[in-house]
């Protein structure tokens, strides 16, 4: 078999690089599975029999008197609203009911219902004048940081911008001078044309990133721009739902865990909303750490073959 030769690859914005080296990869078929965390409905706190009622921030309903996601205040908060050292606001977003299912399990309308509290959450802690960034995001699994097993993601908001997210701010304000268009629009048109796409339809595209830093990484994307998931629209809601169920179902199959982010930086509206998606089956190490530099032993273009085998099904 020839092996294939690495290549360093640098981020579309960023001055990050990235090490791909084909010739290392394995399979996810390889991975051992995560024992994950454990927990069982009798004392999760995550459970209909077990939440308390207090704390309810949000609801979406799935009929008159069951509940399909839930948001909750966060009782062990890094930031809080009435401290002005640490100002801020945490929840946790229960998505579903069920103890035992994952977020790749559930159906589309169940996973529309979730993006729906995400919705509701981002536009209503927006109100705050205060609040100048909002992260949505989700550890599955033990890898990725999770602490208990029902399925949940959480919210993060605070005064602060992150410096990553003012550098991102500041080089899309000298694309969009130079090119007269968003970065991530052309990003989006360019992929699509190329082996990184994983899917698309009327409204989001799906792709694996020139630069991944993560094995089999995805960015979902809409087509239209704009800036925060509040702004869209009931039928880009369901593409959205579509394109999540893609890559979650995939990783729950072979029991990756994962990470994955939404950002808003809610004064910046030349944003461009995503989610990022990042598997946690690789371990960063010496030459991550030290260096900077990021070796990923499976490249986007193999990533993005695949996920399309999951989307056919779908």
């Amino acid at each position: 078999m020839k092996k294939i030769k690495s290549e360093i690859r640098k981020d579309y914005l960023f001055n990050d690089y990235v090490i791909i080296t084909p010739s290392r990869s394995k399979r996810p078929r390889d991975v051992k599975p995560e024992t994950g965390v454990s927990s069982n409905s009798n004392n999760c706190p995550f459970c209909p029999k077990n939440l308390n009622q207090k704390n309810i921030i949000d609801i979406v309903k799935k009929g008159k008197k069951d509940w399909q996601a839930i948001s909750i205040e966060n009782i062990f908060p890094a930031v809080t609203l009435n401290n002005s050292r640490a100002y801020g606001q945490q929840e946790v977003i229960i998505e579903t009911p069920k103890h035992d299912t994952q977020l790749g399990e559930l159906n589309l309308k169940e996973i529309k219902a979730l993006l729906n509290l995400y919705q509701k959450r981002t536009k209503k802690i927006a109100e705050n004048k205060k609040i100048n960034y909002i992260l949505i995001f989700k550890n599955q699994g033990a890898k990725a940081g999770a602490s208990l097993k029902h399925s949940h993601s959480q919210v993060f908001a605070t005064k602060i911008i992150p410096h990553e997210l003012s550098e991102e701010a500041s080089l899309t304000q000298d694309y969009l001078i130079k090119n007269r268009a968003c970065p991530y629009c052309d990003i989006i048109k360019k992929e699509l044309k190329t082996p990184r796409k994983i899917f698309e339809d009327k409204h989001f595209a799906v792709i694996a990133p020139f630069a991944s830093k993560y094995h089999y990484e995805a960015w979902v994307l809409p087509k239209r721009h704009l800036d925060n998931i509040s702004l869209l629209t009931n039928n880009e809601l369901d593409s959205l739902a579509k394109c999540l169920k893609l890559i979650l179902s995939k990783l729950k199959k072979d029991n990756l865990d994962y990470n994955f982010f939404l950002h808003n930086v809610v004064p910046d509206k030349n944003q461009h909303f995503y989610i990022k998606i990042q598997p946690r089956d690789s371990v960063w190490a010496g030459v991550e750490l030290g260096s900077g530099l990021v070796i990923n032993s499976v490249s986007p273009e193999q990533a993005a073959k695949y996920y399309k085998k999951n989307a056919k099904k779908l």
